[in-house]
C-alpha cells in the first residue's frame, strides 16, 4: 500500500532535508509535487487542496523558517498533516453496551463484506477476548450465507442460520435473542449489497438499523476503488448513522488515496484495513503508524504487535534454547520459519511496515514473492525426517526424488538448500549473541522500551 505516493514524497522530500534554508521558491516548488503526489495517489481533490494549504501556512511559519533543520522540519508538518488528515489516533470499536453489543456493516457488493465480517469475528475473539456471534442478512445472495457459516467454522465463533425466503429485520432479531440466550458478548450482522447505491438498497438497511439499533454501523469499502471509496461512503452515511470505515484490499492498493481522503468527505473514522486474504489479516488504523509508513519511516511499533500476537512463542523459545545448546538449525527448523513468516503475511506484509523500503529498487522489490514459500516447504515435506535433519546426505537421487515428490523441479531443490545453508550460517551467528547488539539497538528506539515480543531467539 502507498507505493507510489511514498516513492514520490521521500523523494520530493528528500530533496529538501539537507537544505541549510528554505526559500518561498522552494517551498512553493515542493507543495507543487507534493499536490501531483496526492493526486496520482487518487486523493480527492478538495482534500487535496485543504491539506497543501495547510501544510503551506505551517512550512512559512516559525517552526520552520526558525528551524536549524527547516528541510527535517519540514518533513514533520507533511507527518504531522497526514496524521490530522486521516483521524489523529486510532479509534477502537465501542462495545459498551448490554451484551450483545451489535454491530452492523454496510457496503456496496463486491467491497469484502463477508470476508472482513469473518476477520473481525477472530480479530474480537483473539484480541479482545469476545465470544461473538455472526449472521446474515444478504437474503439474495445464499452464496454469502454459506461464505459466512464457512468463515465462522474457521474463526471458530457462533454461526445463526438464515435463508433466502426469509425478511432480513426477522434474521436479524434472531440473531440478537438467540446471542442473549447464549450470553454472547457481540453480534456481527452481514446486510446485502448491491453493484451501485439505489433507493431499494438504503431503504431496506435504514429499516434494519431501525430494527436492530447497532452500536457500531461499520461501512466497508474497496481501497482499490480511489476517491470513489470515499464519495460511496459519503452517501452511505448520509443515509445511514455510520460510525467508521473498514478499508478493505489495502494490500493491492499501490496508490492509498481512498486511505487518505475517506476521513475529511465522510468525517467517520477509518477503524480497521484489510491486508491481505486471510482472517487473521485485519489491522486496527493508526493514523500515525500509516503516516510514518507513506513517508518511508516503517512502521516497526504494529511489527511487534503483530509478532507478539500471531509467533508460536513457545515454538521460538524451543529454537531458541536449540540453538543456545549447539544442537544446530536444520530443515524442519526451517520449515517452521517459513510457517511462521507467512502467518505473519509473508515478506511484502513485513517491509510494507519496515523504514527505507522506498530506497530498496523496485525490480528487487517485485521479486519477493511470497507464493514460493509454499513450493519451499512441499520440497522439505518431501524429505524423510533424517533428510531434514541432515541437508548433507542429500545428493543426486535423493534430489531427483525428493523433485518428483513435490512437483518441482531438482533446480528448484538445489536453490531451497542453497537458501538453508545461508539461514544456517546465520542463525549460527546468532546463537553466538551476533545479533545481540542490532536487538539492544531496536529495543532502545522510541515507543520500543520493553516491547520486544518474549521468545524471539536473539
Amino acid at each position: 500500500m502507498f507505493d507510489n505516493l511514498t516513492s514520490r514524497l521521500t523523494q520530493t522530500l528528500r530533496n529538501l532535508r539537507g537544505s541549510g534554508r528554505l526559500s518561498e521558491e522552494n517551498i512553493k516548488e515542493t507543495m507543487r509535487e507534493v499536490r501531483m503526489a496526492l493526486l496520482e495517489a487518487d486523493v480527492a481533490l478538495p482534500v487535496v487542496r485543504e491539506f497543501v494549504d495547510h501544510v503551506k501556512a505551517r512550512a512559512v511559519g516559525k517552526e520552520v523558517t526558525e528551524s536549524l533543520t527547516p528541510g527535517q522540519a519540514l518533513v514533520k508538518v507533511v507527518h504531522d498533516e497526514l496524521i490530522s488528515l486521516m483521524g489523529e489516533a486510532n479509534e477502537e470499536l465501542n462495545l459498551a453496551a448490554t451484551p450483545p453489543a451489535v454491530v452492523m456493516m454496510a457496503g456496496l457488493q463486491g467491497a469484502g463484506k463477508t470476508t472482513s465480517v469473518g476477520k473481525l469475528a477472530r480479530w474480537l475473539k483473539e484480541t479482545k477476548k469476545k465470544s461473538v456471534m455472526v449472521v446474515s442478512a444478504d437474503v439474495y445472495r445464499p452464496a454469502a450465507i454459506q461464505q459466512l457459516q464457512t468463515l465462522a467454522g474457521e474463526v471458530g465463533v457462533e454461526f445463526f442460520p438464515s435463508s433466502g425466503d426469509q425478511n432480513p429485520v426477522d434474521i436479524a432479531r434472531g440473531a440478537i435473542d438467540a446471542a442473549r440466550k447464549k450470553y454472547i458478548d457481540v453480534v456481527l450482522i452481514d446486510t446485502a449489497g448491491r453493484l451501485h447505491i439505489d433507493e431499494e438498497m438504503m431503504g431496506e438497511i435504514k429499516r434494519l438499523h431501525a430494527a436492530v439499533n447497532p452500536v457500531e454501523t461499520l461501512f466497508v469499502v474497496d481501497a482499490m476503488t480511489g476517491q470513489d471509496a470515499a464519495n460511496t461512503a459519503k452517501a452511505f452515511g448520509d443515509a445511514l448513522p455510520l460510525t467508521g470505515v473498514i478499508l478493505t484490499k489495502t494490500d493491492g492498493d499501490a496508490r492509498g488515496g481512498a486511505a487518505l481522503s475517506v476521513r475529511q468527505i465522510t468525517g467517520k473514522p477509518i477503524k480497521f484495513m484489510g491486508v491481505g486474504e486471510k482472517s487473521t489479516a485485519l489491522e486496527p488504523f493508526h493514523p500515525d503508524r500509516v503516516a510514518s509508513r507513506i513517508l518511508d519511516m516503517g512502521d516497526v511499533l504494529s511489527l511487534v504487535e503483530e509478532v507478539q500476537q500471531k509467533v508460536d512463542h513457545k515454538q521460538a523459545m524451543k529454537m531458541a534454547e536449540k540453538l543456545k545448546k549447539g544442537k544446530g538449525f536444520d530443515l524442519e527448523d526451517f520449515r517452521d520459519q517459513l510457517r511462521q513468516l507467512q502467518n505473519l503475511g509473508g515478506v511484502h506484509a513485513l517491509m510494507d511496515k519496515l523504514p527505507g523500503m522506498a530506497n530498496v529498487p523496485e525490480a528487487a522489490r517485485n521479486q519477493v514473492n511470497d507464493k514460493e514459500f509454499n513450493k519451499l516447504e512441499a520440497i522439505i515435506n518431501s524429505m524423510t525426517p533424517k533428510e531434514r535433519q541432515r541437508p548433507d546426505i542429500i545428493k543426486g537421487s535423493r534430489k531427483k526424488r525428493i523433485a518428483t515428490g513435490s512437483g518441482t523441479q531438482v533446480q528448484d531443490v538445489n536453490r531451497l538448500l542453497k537458501q538453508f545453508t545461508q539461514m544456517q550460517k546465520m542463525m549460527k551467528k546468532m546463537s553466538k549473541g551476533g545479533l545481540s547488539k542490532m536487538m539492544r539497538g531496536l529495543g532502545g528506539l522510541p515507543g520500543m522500551k520493553g516491547k520486544l515480543p518474549p521468545g524471539m531467539p536473539f
